[in-house]
């Protein structure tokens, strides 16, 4: 009852509100309408009401342009080289290089230093200052030349050029450039056919087509004889050659040879050394196709290891120029560390018989000076059967050893060979065999007989009785005969039945 009357209530409130503003409204539109127009009365305007929501506005984008890079440096390039002269053996030239400045800074101090292996700079020592320059700009460097290496043979000389130089700030910056230049000699390779040479050139080329050491395979500490096969595969004579092993050269001036100019110490002889001669020999003059056999003796190192070892072989002669020509050519020799082992008997095996098995002790001892690995041993003979003959021996240090007991029964007298076999890999990972001998003495086995009766069985000797035995010591003490008594029993053979004696008749001659 009582939220009735409050909703009335309310509702009344409201009513009465309502009218109270639509009247006043209404008297002042009635006002407004009987109220003449003044000239004085401002002229309204329309004020925009603000606004909670803010108002965008388009951002113009920026026009495009073009921004510069945000750091600068000098940049050093090769354009182009070029050659003048000879580019052979004791030959002069002159090296024109056109470098240019592609970055976008100046470069200070240029400095261009130039090397190579086979070339011998001339005046300046390789080194050039050519001072500023520009961004774009260009400059040209010229270096004299002197060719010392045997460029014979080859095609292309290899040139090392550094770029040194620093920007407005001081950095330093350093680039560095390989040049080839073409030999202008004859690049005759010594290897193809004849007509490879090029047309109206002649030119001699020895080629070793074949070696040999006479010790194989070989060890630290071996001495041996190496053989080379050596021919001219070349057009024209090659005069006065000398071979040196390990190499070197023979020494020029202006391509007439010098006395005492041929090099052959700065060879490398850590592996291998001369023995009885030196590493220089002369083989004297050979025309194009002709072949020569050199020898030179050689000893391995103690102290090499197993490997692979590159030996580098050098023929200085001269050619139908009378030029000095060396030839550098590269064989390689293989060098094992054999497993040194010591197969024997750790002690004395004593008298073997024909049929009977007797031991063998046998042990195996590394006596060499790095760790053995070894894989099976096996114990053969064909003189007899070996009964536990194989076995996993393994690693063996130095100085260590493995011992085998087996069994060895010969079907002969006389003496017997023993074939031990180990078996293991090389340092080239190749299966190897380690064989060793051996010899025993055997001696023929003696068989007794039982000596046979008359009727077919056995004799076998009957044992003394004490009363025989006190017999023979009182016959002993009167000097009368006490061997021991020969009384036998005789046993039938296996399916004979035993002859009993006939009676013996005790009645007399007359009988019974």
């Amino acid at each position: 009852m009582k939220t009735k009357l409050f909703r009335f209530a309310t509702l009344a409130l409201l009513t009465a509100l309502l009218f109270s503003v639509w009247s006043d409204g209404f008297a002042v539109l009635a006002q407004a309408t009987d109220t003449p127009t003044s000239t004085n009365t401002p002229t309204l305007t329309n004020i925009p009401l603000p606004s909670d929501t803010p108002t965008f506005t388009a951002t113009p984008m920026p026009t495009s342009t073009n921004t510069p890079l945000p750091f600068v440096r000098p940049q050093m390039v090769v354009i182009s080289t070029s050659t003048k002269g000879n580019v052979q053996t004791n030959g002069e030239f002159k090296l024109n290089i056109n470098l240019e400045n592609a970055g976008t800074a100046t470069a200070y101090s240029v400095q261009a230093v130039l090397s190579s292996s086979d070339l011998v700079p001339l005046k300046n020592g390789g080194v050039s200052v050519l001072g500023t320059m520009g961004s774009g700009s260009n400059i040209g460097l010229v270096q004299n030349f002197l060719v010392s290496g045997q460029v014979y043979g080859q095609q292309i000389i290899v040139v090392d050029l550094t770029l040194n130089y620093y920007d407005d700030q001081g950095t330093a910056y350093s680039d560095k450039f390989t040049l080839s230049i073409s030999a202008t000699g004859s690049v005759y390779s010594g290897v193809a056919a004849a007509t490879a040479t090029p047309t109206g050139v002649k030119s001699s080329q020895l080629v070793i087509t074949g070696y040999s050491a006479d010790v194989d395979p070989l060890q630290p500490g071996e001495k041996f004889a190496l053989k080379l096969s050596v021919q001219n595969v070349g057009n024209a004579k090659a005069q006065r050659i000398t071979m040196i092993v390990g190499g070197g050269s023979g020494g020029t001036s202006g391509g007439t040879p010098q006395p005492g100019g041929v090099s052959g110490g700065s060879g490398d002889f850590a592996n291998f050394a001369p023995v009885g001669a030196s590493n220089v020999q002369s083989l004297g003059d050979l025309n194009p196709g002709d072949g020569i056999e050199a020898h030179q003796n050689l000893v391995v190192n103690v102290s090499t290891n197993p490997g692979a070892y590159p030996m580098t072989i050098t023929f200085s002669y001269l050619n139908d120029k009378n030029e000095v020509i060396n030839d550098e050519q590269v064989i390689t020799l293989l060098v094992y560390s054999l497993p040194n082992l010591d197969v024997s008997f750790y002690q004395p095996p004593g008298e073997f018989f024909t049929g009977q098995p007797g031991p063998l002790p046998i042990q195996i001892v590394n006596v060499g000076r790095r760790l053995a690995v070894l894989g099976n041993v096996k114990i053969e003979s064909e003189n007899g059967l070996v009964e536990n003959g194989t076995g996993l021996v393994g690693s063996l240090d130095v100085g260590g050893f493995f011992t085998i007991d087996s069994l060895f029964t010969p079907d002969q007298p006389g003496t017997n060979t023993l074939k031990i076999s180990i078996d293991y890999f090389d340092d080239f990972n190749q299966p190897q065999t380690f064989v060793k001998t051996l010899e025993v003495e055997a001696i023929e086995q003696v068989i007794e007989e039982m000596p046979e009766s008359p009727d077919g069985g056995v004799v076998e000797p009957q044992p003394e009785t004490i009363w025989q035995k006190i017999k023979r010591f009182i016959l002993g003490i009167l000097g009368l005969d006490s061997s021991p008594p020969t009384d036998t029993e005789v046993i039938p053979l296996e399916g004979e039945p035993i002859q009993e004696a006939p009676p013996i008749n005790s009645g007399g001659k007359g009988g019974p």
